[in-house]
């Protein structure tokens, strides 16, 4: 007869029965190998977990017969199918006590281990590790708990330090460390094999950039021609198909320093043990003209149909840029500059943003005659060049902001990246490849990121005053009427900063370039 029996008849009462506690045991291994087989490691811990429950059947413990087994899953988050099962269960009550072979099956998180501890205290639910002989119903077994959560932390976060240190001295030797495949080059044997007809095309990328500075008008002639990103097969056999270039896969593309024949790291950049695609000469003009701003490579834009002020008029009713368009009729030939938002979504987006090339060409030029004779239009328009410097500044931050937000997102994304190689398990080749992109990605942001801060230190900087203007157009009338016509294009290029054009008021605002002022008083020789 039990002490417990005899000690309710000594005492006159009746034994209480034992609450059943409803056990739930949770596995978990990061790495999908031996699943298939007969005994497996989640089956040995599921096992040993059975075993000890089985002990404390006294206590009225009792396991439930369904099974929460992560097979493949890292324990650095929560994202896993059983073990969002199993807290379903803590949620509705079902569950009285979650028992595991040890801590780090249930998370390798400090951070989502206090969290899922609170949620099971609320809950009313004990934790138990059954090999490491602790239980959350004592405070000694709390405290416990939480130290071996601490090291299961510190040892994952040693792991990822050791990671991205591998992955570093890789590329310092200059060897690639795996990612999406590049434009131009193959990947045989983990090692970068040049893609002749790939290699080809990026060489005609890099020259039509250092014929004309444009990246959106590169961008045009690749979409002319059809040209995609890069079509490969991933691991699993399956093609991925190349997406169409934007200018920010463009811009990549452009300072990628794998064409160099360098790999890349975070800023720095290795000789890398691959060959380059495009020669030494033609890398640095065109990293060159990609610091400059924008509007001075359509300055260097070969100009066909001899339009002056292309690249440099925008719309007044919706701010988007203008560009030059033809219609032929017989013999004849009409050019117009055409709003391109009106151009891209039709006619209502922006009605009768249109002028002639001519008319607007024509004016323009007049306009900067009359400047240079009138003080007063020299005052007007150093105001308007001013507006036009301050729009400009308000648009530089907002898209360093953005910029700055998206370093942050790419920078946070690498960190779970990296954590989640470090633990191993399904699909770290994946893993692996996203790295790559992010690294990518990062090295292309902080690009991007320069070059805006350098424009809006030059838009803070770069002042004009009336002297400057009344001295650089004193001179405008006699040196335009002896230039070409590509040469009068050029020149506008140089001293104006854009030229706005309003539908609906016939307005016409012209600013111009501090900087392009003072070059061409100058050049000229023109005096205050």
């Amino acid at each position: 007869m039990s002490a417990a029996v005899l000690r309710s008849r000594r005492s006159g009462g009746t034994a209480a029965p034992l609450t059943t506690k409803r056990v739930a045991i949770y596995t978990r291994k990061s790495t999908e190998e031996g699943l298939d087989q007969e005994f497996n490691s989640l089956d040995a811990q599921r096992q040993a977990v059975e075993a000890y429950i089985q002990s404390q059947r006294g206590q009225g413990w009792a396991a439930l017969p369904e099974r929460y087994d992560d097979g493949g899953f890292t324990g650095a988050n929560t994202a896993r199918p059983a073990f969002q099962r199993l807290l379903n269960e803590v949620n509705a009550g079902s569950v009285d006590v979650i028992a595991v072979y040890k801590i780090d099956r249930l998370s390798r998180s400090l951070l989502d281990f206090t969290q899922l501890m609170r949620l099971f205290e609320e809950k009313g639910v004990e934790f138990v590790s059954v090999t490491q002989q602790f239980s959350t119903s004592t405070s000694v077994g709390r405290m416990t708990l939480n130290l071996l959560a601490t090291f299961a932390q510190f040892e994952r976060e040693t792991i990822s330090e050791r990671t991205r240190d591998k992955i570093a001295a890789t590329r310092r030797r200059g060897l690639w460390t795996g990612g999406r495949p590049v434009l131009g080059y193959d990947v045989v044997d983990k090692k970068l094999v040049v893609n002749p007809s790939e290699a080809e095309r990026v060489r005609t990328i890099y020259g039509l950039y250092g014929e004309c500075g444009s990246v959106q008008q590169v961008l045009d002639e690749m979409r002319r021609r059809g040209w995609t990103n890069k079509t490969w097969k991933n691991k699993a056999g399956k093609h991925v198909h190349g997406k169409a270039f934007d200018k920010f896969s463009l811009r990549r593309l452009l300072t990628n320093p794998l064409y160099r024949g360098r790999i890349p790291l975070g800023r720095e950049a290795y000789d890398g043990a691959h060959e380059a695609i495009v020669d030494a000469a033609t890398w640095e003009a065109v990293q060159g003209k990609l610091k400059t701003p924008a509007r001075d490579g359509a300055v260097a834009a070969r100009n066909k149909w001899s339009v002056l002020l292309k690249g440099l008029v925008r719309c007044g009713v919706c701010g988007a840029a203008m560009t030059h368009q033809y219609a032929s009729r017989g013999c004849r030939r009409y050019s117009y500059y055409v709003c391109s938002k009106q151009q891209k979504e039709g006619a209502a987006a922006c009605p009768r943003s249109r002028i002639a090339v001519g008319k607007l060409d024509s004016f323009v030029v007049e306009r900067i005659r009359a400047i240079g004779c009138d003080p007063d239009l020299v005052a007007q328009a150093v105001r308007a060049t001013r507006r036009g410097h301050e729009q400009r500044r308000t648009e530089v931050t907002a898209e360093l902001r953005y910029v700055d937000l998206e370093r942050r997102r790419i920078v946070g994304e690498r960190k779970n990246l990296v954590t989640a190689i470090a633990d191993g398990g399904a699909g770290t080749g994946s893993l692996v490849q996203r790295l790559g992109e992010l690294d990518a990605l990062l090295a292309d942001v902080a690009t991007r990121g320069d070059q805006l801060r350098a424009n809006l230190i030059a838009t803070q900087t770069d002042t004009v005053d009336e002297a400057d203007l009344r001295a650089a157009l004193g001179s405008f009338v006699p040196v335009w009427d002896q230039l070409f016509p590509c040469e009068r294009a050029r020149m506008l290029g140089l001293i104006l900063a854009g030229v706005s054009f309003d539908a609906r008021t016939l307005e016409v605002n012209v600013t111009f370039r501090p900087s392009g002022l003072r070059a061409f008083k100058s050049n000229t020789g023109a005096a205050p």
